[in-house]
């Protein structure tokens, strides 16, 4: 019995021939180790995972050894050395004779080959080995005389003996310093690597080339340069006592191994350089801004008080007034002779030739789509921001914009407390009480600590007990039957055959999502083709179809899939599929008669997503040419009549709820702080009013848990003398096991409140809800087309949201809506319904796509609510700049290629660029990082833990390449989780990031395009981030940070990016987000002549009559009106600059 049946037998637990056979079986039909585990597995066996690799790994070794014994009996050359080792030392043994031949190649001499073979006390004698090499006929080496004396040499390599012997003649005893050597890389560490020297008479002779002296570029890895085996080229620059030995490969050609001249000229001297002392050329001299008036003249007197040295300000020398009477005499004319004027005059010539040289980018204004000539907006109306709003100058509108009092009082007093604890730790530090233990100092510091983290609220919040909602215990067949739609199973069917469009009404709850699609499965329609159902979120497909797959009782991915970007998990068996409105959009670029459908619906239309928009449009041309395909659009809103009237009047069913009536409750005057009329209101209902839960509708996360914090001192105030008040918050950013706790029925004797954002309104049904407390206002996205960014705003709600919010009370019991604004402001200040996205948002993506398919008359497309006329030429605009469209307005191959990948066009234009600069697999991974969530975590007990971690990613030029360097070293890290925690990034978020960019990489394959790596040359890199977002580049200005280009909005470096604190003269931004102020995120620092270079069309470089510099503010030096009467000086100007770049000195 051969050793691997053994080993099976004795996993297995038995010698039975036929049972070993047929698990040899198994191993020869697997393709690979996990297909063998699974069909292991299958069997039910009770083989482990450990022993099912031992058998796998046993198998491959019985099969490696099977191909080297036929390989060793197939080689004449194997056979005879196998001879030899068979005659001299009695070894038949293939694999030996095989690993002796391994030796024998890598060997350059027969003195390399015996070191090797000592060196693993092979027990081969001189002779044999002699024997063995001589098989082989290589040229011999030097020492063959000394190491075989006893050996009759052939007279044939006489000859090459005498050559070798002249050659370790020449070799030096030692290696000689400043010397090139050739040598290889034996072993490489974090701080460089060893590298073995050939050359020398010595044995082993091993030096170290550090980090530092590995390329003239800065190295952070030293796998970026060389690798194991590698064969270099080496200097020898120092040789310590102990004999150890530095090297460098800096300034050495690796081909020829020649030393290559030293560019002192190009070594950048820290600090300020002194011109006098160094011959450097004026033409390679570091280019720096040139000094104001106001600067020349406090520097001059500094230097005339000797408070500074003339040496240090070279450009000022000659301006200096020094005693040259000697030197100088008067002509006749009164004009002054000197000899040195000449020298003057040349070098100033220079320095201002030098300083025209720095170059000034500003707007291309000339250039624009010829194809947008008649069609441009001008003026104000160009950049005028979407209307969202009925009356602008309304009191709603003013209260939106003026923000909440409380919630500004509330920060103020958190920053208050915050500096007091902050004083009290510093005070208990230095003061060293020795009449105190030193232990419990120490635990008074961590508990002031840690309130500096946590309130009081949040505290309490993080003892209660985790739960995960309310669970069932009613079979799924149970619970499908409890759903309102269950009772209209055969009306919803028959509508469906009877007609090919149908509006569908239902509360959020009634089962249409999950259900429907069912019922069309069970009634045959997916023999006709796939049953698919879009929805808004991503979040929102993927968990939909895993519960309906749980319900069908199939994996996700056969019967029942989703497809969401950058994730496809369907199959050839799919007949339910769950997708993002986006991805049918994309379906619809390459199939635009949904030929694979037989019946779509479009779920959660009510959100009016600018994807369900255009898919309106579509499906509705589609559906024409295809008599057979139903569309059947859901809703939970009760508007139901405008997409009837849309798609060719057709029916309308509602899915009855469970509502009672709902009391409507005013206020009788308009609010000045919604925010703190809600938490009276709260309070107010809480005292005086019967048992029920309370559901408080604001704007966004700072908001609710403000509100949380306030309402939670207050009723610690009250204590007793009310009932107990749970407080509970909703939004997107807390932990699903925090969320969940709003389900959980509420405790006898108590009353829970939840604040919540609108995604309460109709994604989530709340039980217990009899009271609402309704602010009427709510965060709306719309996009800024001066900034061209895209911006969460605070406005007023429409009336039909407002209505769906008194819903919510009428679910349980009868309730109450608390409306804290005036009858009139709902009749006169709302608008009737929301305002959809594609009236409010960016439409480049949109009619990128469009184009794609073909639609080239935009304005005749039949949008159910036109987008405004700005924000179309806004996007056409941008498309044209980006080169996806030619003069004419028609798509260009560029534009092609663009339409194909799933992103922003700015982002795929950057894409195709770094195919022809060949850094494409670089660029993938920082658009992938790119596409996920902020993959840094930054807990609040650990914050400056995390952020020293952070600081070791950042790279010198931005955040782009900071997002390369966590990828990098990720992936270095084999992809660990535990490298994520050590390093406080978010292991789901990268997980994320390689998925989308291995789905890149099959978009590469698909179309032909190769993923070329560049090594991370930073340059190249930015560049080619350029060619995509050169619209989004930013210059500095000393007055408020930096002012973008196009547009001229002032806006500041954000606190998390790598720039933070670092004056750069140009940046180019991903996006600007809204906050305190406006912020660029994810931004990289740029040369000015890329933009030149990469966008012509769109820049161009400023001169003296340049417009920019024409609008430029003259500031006055002084300001006898100016609050701070030193306002003027220079250090005071630094300041002031300092602070608007977020300097820290």
């Amino acid at each position: 019995m051969s050793d691997i049946s053994k080993l099976i037998g004795a996993i297995v637990g038995s010698d039975d021939p036929v049972i070993i056979e047929f698990v040899l079986n198994i191993i020869n039909k697997s393709g690979n180790l996990q297909e063998f585990i699974r069909n292991i597995q299958k069997l039910d066996a009770g083989i482990s995972y450990e022993d099912s690799i031992k058998m796998y790994n046993a198998f491959l070794g019985k099969q490696e050894e099977e191909k080297v014994r036929n390989k060793v009996k197939s080689s004449p050359l194997s056979q005879k050395i196998n001879q030899v080792l068979k005659d001299d030392v009695n070894l038949d043994d293939p694999v030996v004779t095989e690993f002796v031949l391994s030796i024998l190649n890598k060997s350059k001499s027969i003195t390399e080959f015996q070191e090797q073979l000592n060196l693993m006390q092979s027990g081969l004698d001189n002779e044999t080995i002699f024997k063995i090499y001589q098989i082989a006929s290589p040229p011999v080496m030097k020492e063959e005389v000394s190491v075989l004396p006893s050996t009759k040499i052939p007279a044939k390599i006489e000859a090459k003996i005498g050559e070798e012997v002249q050659k370790i003649e020449s070799l030096d005893p030692s290696p000689v310093l400043h010397k090139v050597y050739e040598g290889k890389v034996r072993n490489i560490t974090t701080f460089g690597c060893f590298v073995q020297i050939f050359g020398t008479r010595m044995k082993n002779c091993d030096g170290l080339v550090h980090i530092s002296e590995m390329s003239d570029q800065r190295t952070l890895d030293p796998h970026d340069v060389v690798r194991q085996g590698q064969h270099i080229f080496v200097e020898v620059i120092k040789i310590q006592n102990n004999g150890k030995i530095s090297l460098s490969m800096k300034n050495i050609d690796q081909h020829s191994g020649e030393i290559r001249k030293r560019n002192t000229e190009s070594v950048e001297d820290r600090g300020r350089s002194n011109d006098a002392h160094t011959s450097r050329n004026m033409k390679n001299k570091i280019k720096r801004r040139a000094l104001t008036s106001p600067e020349r003249w406090e520097i001059r007197q500094l230097i005339a008080s000797g408070a500074a040295s003339i040496d240090d300000y070279p450009e000022l020398k000659d301006e200096i007034p020094i005693n040259t009477s000697y030197l100088t005499a008067k002509r006749d004319d009164g004009s002054i002779v000197n000899g040195n004027t000449e020298k003057v005059d040349s070098k100033l010539e220079e320095q201002q030739r030098d300083e025209t040289d720095e170059i000034d980018v500003e707007l291309n204004t000339d250039d624009g789509p010829k194809f947008l000539k008649d069609q441009q907006v001008k003026g104000a109306k160009k950049y005028e921001m979407p209307k969202i709003t009925k009356v602008p100058r309304g009191f709603m509108n003013r209260s939106a914009i003026n923000g909440s009092n409380a919630i500004r009082d509330h920060r103020e007093e958190k920053l208050r407390k915050k500096r007091e604890i902050e004083q009290q730790i510093r005070k208990q530090q230095s003061f060293d009480d020795p009449t105190k233990n030193k232990k419990d100092s120490r635990n008074e510091i961590q508990m002031l600590k840690n309130q500096l983290i946590v309130t009081e609220w949040e505290k309490n919040r993080m003892n209660e007990s985790i739960s995960y909602g309310k669970r069932t215990s009613l079979p799924i067949s149970a619970q499908r039957q409890t759903l309102p739609v269950y009772a209209m199973r055969s009306e919803l069917i028959q509508a469906v055959r009877d007609n090919q469009f149908l509006v569908i009404v239902g509360e959020t709850g009634s089962g249409k999502t999950t259900q429907i699609t069912q019922y069309l499965d069970e009634e045959g329609f997916s023999n006709y083709g796939m049953i698919g159902c879009t929805q808004p979120r991503r979040v929102a497909a993927v968990s939909v179809a895993k519960r309906v797959a749980e319900e069908v009782g199939c994996k996700v991915g056969h019967d029942v899939g989703y497809t969401i970007r950058f994730e496809d998990v369907t199959g050839p068996d799919t007949r339910i599929k769950y997708m993002t409105d986006g991805m049918l959009q994309r379906e619809a670029l390459l199939d635009p008669e949904m030929s694979k459908y037989s019946v779509i619906m479009l779920d959660e239309a009510h959100e009016r997503t600018v994807a369900t928009d255009v898919l309106f449009a579509l499906l509705k041309k589609a559906a024409i040419k295809r008599p057979e395909l139903k569309v059947i659009v859901t809703s939970a809103t009760l508007n139901s009549a405008k997409f009837s009237e849309y798609f060719l009047n057709c029916p309308i069913i509602n899915i009855p709820g469970k509502t009672f009536p709902v009391e409507v409750l005013y206020s009788q005057t308009p609010q000045m702080d919604y925010i703190e009329a809600a938490l009276d209101c709260v309070i107010d209902i809480h005292i005086n009013e019967g048992p029920g839960d309370i559901l408080v509708f604001l704007t966004g996360q700072e908001e609710i848990d403000s509100c949380c914090e306030i309402l939670y001192d207050r009723v610690k105030t009250l204590g007793d003398s009310i009932g107990e008040l749970l407080i509970l918050p909703v939004y997107s950013a807390l932990p699903s096991e925090i969320q969940s706790k709003i389900f959980e029925p509420t405790p006898k004797g108590s009353r829970k409140v939840v604040f919540a954002t609108n995604i309460a309104e109709t994604s989530i049904t709340i039980d217990g809800i009899y009271y609402v407390v309704d602010p009427g206002f709510a965060k709306i996205n719309i996009y800024n087309a001066r900034a061209g960014i895209e911006q969460l705003i605070v406005s007023p709600i429409s009336q039909a949201q407002a209505n769906q919010r008194k819903g919510r009370a009428g679910r349980t019991g009868p309730g109450k809506c608390y409306r804290l604004y005036t009858e009139s402001a709902f009749y006169n200040e709302m608008l009737e319904n929301t305002v959809p996205e594609i009236q409010r948002q960016n439409l480049s993506h949109t009619i990128l796509m469009l184009k794609a398919m073909g639609i080239n008359d935009l304005l005749k497309f039949d949008f159910m609510d036109p987008p405004p006329k700005n924000l179309m030429l806004n996007a056409l605009t941008e498309l044209y700049h980006l080169q996806s469209l030619d003069d004419e307005g028609k798509l260009t191959n560029l534009g092609k290629e663009m339409s194909l990948f799933p992103m922003d066009p700015t982002l795929s234009r950057s894409l195709l660029s770094s195919v022809d600069n060949q850094c494409s697999d670089e660029i993938v991974t920082i658009i992938s990082m790119l596409s996920v969530q902020n993959v840094f975590y930054r807990p609040k007990d650990r914050q400056l833990e995390a952020d020293s971690k952070k600081a070791k990613f950042h790279h010198p030029y931005g955040d782009h390449l900071t997002l390369l360097n966590v990828y990098t070293r990720w992936q270095q890290a084999n992809y660990s989780e535990q490298y994520c925690k050590t390093n406080f990034l978010h292991f789901r978020h990268l997980k994320r990031a390689r998925d989308v960019k291995s789905q890149i990489s099959m978009i590469f394959k698909k179309i032909g395009l190769k993923l070329i790596s560049c090594h991370s040359d930073p340059d190249l890199i930015r560049k080619t981030f350029v060619s995509g977002f050169f619209m989004n580049a930013a210059k500095r200005d000393s007055q408020v940070g930096y002012k973008t280009i196009n547009g001229g909005t002032e806006v500041g470096i954000h606190p998390s990016s790598s720039l933070y604190g670092k004056e750069y003269e140009y940046v180019m931004y991903h996006s600007i987000v809204l906050t305190s102020r406006e912020y660029m995120s994810q931004v990289t620092s740029i040369e000015p002549q890329w933009l030149l270079e990469v966008a012509p069309h769109f820049y161009k470089a400023g001169d003296a009559e340049s417009q920019s510099r024409k609008k430029a503010k003259i500031i006055p030096l002084h300001n006898k009106f100016a609050k701070d009467q030193n306002s003027w000086r220079l250090s005071s100007i630094r300041q002031s600059r300092e602070r608007a770049l977020g300097i820290k000195r």
